[in-house]
């Protein structure tokens, strides 16, 4: 390993064990709180839906635009819930929701306060995908998946960076299993810092993951904008299909979603 490599080893091992950042000068340029009536789905000015199903993954549900599957509870949270109930040939229904063609940035501070669902067969996800994915395809476009977890795993997230040649069961992944506590019975924040040579990965302020421009086996390809995803799925490959322990429905809980730019 090469000395400049060694140093940020040690500056990441150094982050992910005092939870500390780097200081920073970032400002919010777009967050949504989730404030609204009670039943109402998310702000058409922020978010539109992804309807359909499987998306590649062999997913089991159909994500639908229905506020029974996305809508405020009127106390200033945004719940995505799954539901098991027959919906177009599918035996489950949730939502998949997207900033695509309202909110698209290129580099700064992403980050949602979230609590997850729990379950054999979920998977919660809050993802960037890059705006040019209809033009270029996936995974050329770029995938920064911000927080991923497995419902049957409730302590663990997972950080991953998808493009070419590095992509699906080959991306560059951390698992961070957190030290107290659950993902689904308490709110946690999830965060990537995303500039023209970096992205880094946090859970509540702790550095865990890093993936520096050079590290990739192909094209690095996080050079234009890219959008926001929040969605549940259930079943697919990532965490295969509920079983009889799973109970529905189940909810990922989202406080705030805000984007932040500055130098650093």
């Amino acid at each position: 390993m090469s000395r400049p490599a060694q140093l940020a080893a040690l500056l990441l091992a150094l982050g992910a064990c005092s939870g500390s950042t780097e200081p920073s000068d970032f400002t919010v340029v777009w967050e949504d709180d989730f404030t609204g009536a009670a039943g109402a789905l998310p702000s058409s000015s922020n978010w539109g839906f992804d309807v359909g199903t499987d998306w590649g993954n062999a997913q089991l549900e159909y994500d639908t635009n229905r506020p029974v599957n996305a809508q405020l509870d009127g106390a200033g949270n945004l719940r995505i819930i799954a539901r098991q109930e027959s919906w177009l040939g599918r035996a489950y229904t949730s939502a998949r929701i997207t900033t695509a063609g309202k909110r698209e940035f290129k580099y700064g501070r992403f980050e949602a306060r979230l609590k997850l669902p729990t379950g054999q067969g979920l998977w919660p996800a809050f993802w960037l995908l890059g705006a040019n994915v209809a033009s270029v395809g996936w995974p050329q476009a770029g995938e920064i998946d911000i927080m991923e977890a497995r419902g049957q795993e409730p302590t663990v997230v997972i950080g991953s960076l998808h493009g070419p040649g590095y992509s699906g069961g080959s991306a560059l992944s951390r698992r961070y299993t957190i030290t107290s506590g659950r993902l689904d019975t308490e709110f946690h924040t999830y965060r990537v810092d995303w500039s023209a040579e970096r992205v880094r990965w946090y859970i509540d302020d702790r550095l865990y993951h890093e993936v520096n421009k050079g590290d990739q086996p192909g094209n690095w390809v996080y050079d234009h904008p890219f959008y926001i995803i929040l969605n549940v799925a259930v079943g697919g490959n990532f965490v295969g299909a509920p079983n009889g322990s799973t109970t529905f429905p189940q909810e990922m809980v989202v406080d705030w979603v805000r984007v932040s730019q500055g130098a650093k």
